[in-house]
């Protein structure tokens, strides 16, 4: 069943009970009014009876015609007395109204030898009470027929809005985020319309982001790959190629000393550069430093390789109070702060870093500045930003960047500390 049709069997039962209470109000007004009409009535009949046999004269048939709510009918000398006509309904509101033994016809044999019969005649209040019960259902049923319309008008508008809705997220879910609604109609509608192409323009950024992001995060990762295979080939491979060619050296000239000492010096030295080398392509791979130091001598010792290598000067602040982290959460730190430093050095062309992590109450608090030559708010983050971020919501924090022409980099991570 729709929602315009329960509306609508609500609205009719409504009406329907507040009809009924109506009814019973008019009935029961109307019995009060009926029971004062009839017992005036009542009276008169007793009065013209006792006149009647006291003066029969005094009854006409010209001064009892048009009595209201009297009955007078002049019988034969043999005529049985005349019964209420009122039947079904009728007789039943009569009885309602009067009670029978209050509206029994009084037969009368007076001097003049006449019959008359005298009795309370309720038609008139009858016929008023289906005239009140008429009007009233009457009324009510126009009244329910004008609500129903103005229902239908109100509601058909309010449900053609919601099916232009459930049109247009069928359509996102089939991935048409180019999908909008139209602008126009009642305010409501318009709000909903508004919030809708809002969504979906969101999502089609967000799919367009998306889409680019992969795309880099090939290239990086092919980048990647390709830097892994060219310092395997081009470093190691050249070391383990001088190393081997060393020792067959060694086994040629094992009896002149002088040459075995100069290829053995070689030997270690090639053995330092090769374990030097794997060590910064581990580090590179994997902060295997985490496993065996604090966070925060594994963050000093990562900013002095970096100013080392770079040779930019990097301050590093951090609270000796620092809270027990799980090993996901130190890795996402170590992985931010070696992002953010690898950004200064492709982006910043600064002098000086300066990096501070503290315990803030209930709030663990990163913050990297630089130096540098800062830059426009960036629209679209790049792969390094994306993936910031990225941890921040790891870490369920929040990762503000700053940054102005010539004003340096500013970033803030604010994450909250378990309880």
């Amino acid at each position: 069943m729709s929602a315009l049709w329960r509306i609508n069997l609500w609205v009719s039962g409504f009406f329907s009970l507040v009809t009924v209470a109506c009814l019973w109000l008019l009935l029961h007004q109307a019995v009060a009014d009926v029971e004062r009409e009839l017992g005036a009535a009542q009276a008169v009949v007793h009065y013209l009876s006792e006149t009647a046999e006291q003066q029969p004269a005094a009854l006409q048939p010209s001064l009892t015609e048009h009595l209201r709510h009297v009955r007078v009918i002049w019988l034969a000398a043999d005529e049985p007395p005349h019964l209420s006509e009122q039947s079904g309904a009728d007789a039943m509101i009569a009885d309602w109204l009067l009670p029978a033994s209050n509206h029994a016809p009084r037969v009368l044999d007076l001097k003049d030898g006449r019959r008359v019969q005298l009795s309370v005649d309720p038609s008139d209040e009858i016929n008023e009470v289906w005239d009140s019960l008429q009007q009233l259902l009457l009324l009510c049923g126009l009244a329910l027929l004008v609500s129903l319309l103005t229902i239908h008008w109100a509601v058909r508008r309010g449900v053609q809005v919601l099916d232009n809705l459930l049109k247009a997220l069928q359509q996102v879910s089939r991935g048409e985020l180019d999908v909008r609604l139209s602008s126009q109609g009642v305010a409501e509608a318009q709000q909903l319309a508004g919030h809708f192409n809002r969504m979906t323009a969101t999502l089609e950024r967000t799919e367009a982001d998306n889409r680019r992001l992969t795309r880099a995060l090939l290239a990086v990762q092919d980048q990647e790959r390709t830097r892994l295979a060219q310092t395997l080939h081009d470093d190691l491979g050249q070391y383990l190629a001088g190393i081997r060619a060393q020792a067959c050296l060694l086994r040629m000239v094992a009896d002149q000393s002088d040459v075995v000492r100069s290829t053995a010096l070689g030997l270690e030295a090639n053995c330092e550069q090769l374990q030097l080398g794997f060590r910064a392509l581990i580090r590179d791979l994997y902060p295997v430093v985490l496993q065996h130091l604090p966070l925060p001598e594994a963050l000093t010792l990562l900013a002095q390789q970096w100013h080392a290598t770079h040779g930019i000067d990097c301050v590093l602040s951090v609270d000796p109070q620092l809270p027990e982290l799980t090993p996901d959460a130190r890795a996402h730190l170590y992985r931010l702060l070696q992002e953010a430093l690898t950004n200064v050095i492709r982006h910043a062309n600064a002098s000086q870093v300066q990096v501070s992590l503290q315990r803030l109450g209930a709030r663990l608090v990163m913050e990297i500045r630089d130096n540098g030559c800062g830059a426009l708010p960036l629209q679209s983050p790049g792969v390094g930003l994306y993936s910031m971020h990225e941890r921040a919501r790891c870490l369920r924090g929040e990762l503000q960047v700053k940054t102005q022409p010539g004003a340096g980099w500013a970033l803030a991570l604010n994450i909250p500390l378990e309880a």
